[in-house]
């Protein structure tokens, strides 16, 4: 019996040691580890802003050999815009449809 408590209130005094090492110990533990992100934010979205230029370089490219008009960033941005009105209007449309008011339900 005294062997058992012996065992168990040593596990529990080893337990809060270490939590209180955990709580007090200045820093954090990519600190310790020496861990640093392997990106930045800022250079995430400057890749992000490569990657849009070079689609719509490429895809002016197309266009070119086609003979269409280029696209500029801007006009891209409106044509999708459009698009999401369009898609959202479709949505409302449908979700009226099927709480219709007059009862049916729907086919």
């Amino acid at each position: 019996m005294e062997f058992g408590l012996f065992v168990v209130g040593g596990f529990a005094i080893l337990v809060v040691i270490l939590l209180a090492i955990g709580r007090f110990y200045p820093g954090t533990g990519a600190e310790q580890l020496d861990w640093k992100p392997t990106r930045s934010y800022e250079h995430e979205i400057e890749l992000e802003l490569e990657d849009v230029e070079q689609m719509l370089e490429l895809q002016n490219e197309r266009r070119r050999r086609r003979g269409s008009l280029e696209l500029t960033e801007d006009e891209v941005r409106l044509q999708v815009e459009g698009e999401e009105r369009e898609r959202r209007a479709r949505s409302e449309r449908y979700r009226a449809e099927r709480s219709d008011p007059r009862g049916g339900e729907p086919s």
